[in-house]
């Protein structure tokens, strides 16, 4: 056992332990200033660690693929973290059991809005059919809309970009629309932020509020397996 641990430590001393370490200090910044401003949406902290990394690369012409041997230790929980969120969402089961018909009509407009709102703009200004699949999935959660993206012929890498973004806008306004839009109820709040912001979303529902969390992570659950069903036989017949 010393031994193969000894092995890890030589392989992470070499080169990934950098951008590991990297990416836990960046996002530790971003979450400092994110509580020292009492969560205010536009200090998220996963906007803040991108800004950190990106201008770190840039600033040292650092490659992107050698950043990445040692960021994919932390991409690889991604998966575990979206999983994880099935705790809150059996914490309130009971809710989720009375509203499974508005909810679910609820899954049908958001997710044909986020889709169709996407795509219908990009067309519209010419993108072509690589993008206009690479878009389609955006407000999936990452794993997912890759997945998507990659077996309709679309771009994987432009996807996660598109969801990230998509995340981190939701993440931070979502709070403002849902108060200007006077919706108080927190399982609404919580299902709208999930289905059009995924984890980010589902992040920032956490912070408000346990049952928002647990609507947002029901969201996230269903809207990935709805888009991963539904998406091929739409772009099937559109294309």
């Amino acid at each position: 056992m010393d031994r193969e641990l000894y092995d890890i430590w030589v392989y992470l001393a070499e080169r990934p332990l950098v951008g590991l370490t990297m990416t836990l200090v960046a996002y530790a910044a971003g979450q400092w200033v994110y509580t020292r401003t009492r969560l205010f949406p536009l200090f998220n902290p996963v906007l803040i660690a991108i800004a950190v990394i990106g201008g770190f690369l840039y600033a040292t012409d650092t490659p992107y693929e050698l950043y990445f041997e040692g960021a994919q230790f932390v991409h690889f929980l991604l998966g575990p973290a979206v999983v994880s969120m099935a705790v809150p969402l059996y914490r309130n089961v009971t809710h989720l059991r009375q509203t499974a018909v508005p909810l679910g009509a609820a899954l049908l407009t958001g997710g044909v809005t986020a889709a169709g709102s996407a795509v219908g703009a990009a067309w519209l200004l010419g993108a072509g059919r690589e993008t206009l699949v690479s878009l389609a999935p955006k407000s999936v959660t990452t794993p997912i809309a890759m997945g998507i993206a990659d077996s309709l012929g679309g771009l994987p890498s432009l996807t996660a970009v598109l969801v990230i973004l998509t995340g981190i806008l939701g993440g931070m306004l979502a709070t403002w629309t849902l108060n200007l839009l006077r919706i108080r109820d927190w399982r609404a709040r919580g299902f709208a932020t999930g289905l059009a912001a995924h984890g980010i979303g589902t992040a920032r529902a956490l912070e408000m509020n346990e049952v928002a969390g647990a609507f947002a992570s029901l969201a996230i659950g269903l809207n990935g397996i709805a888009t991963a069903v539904l998406l091929p036989l739409v772009v099937a017949w559109l294309f």
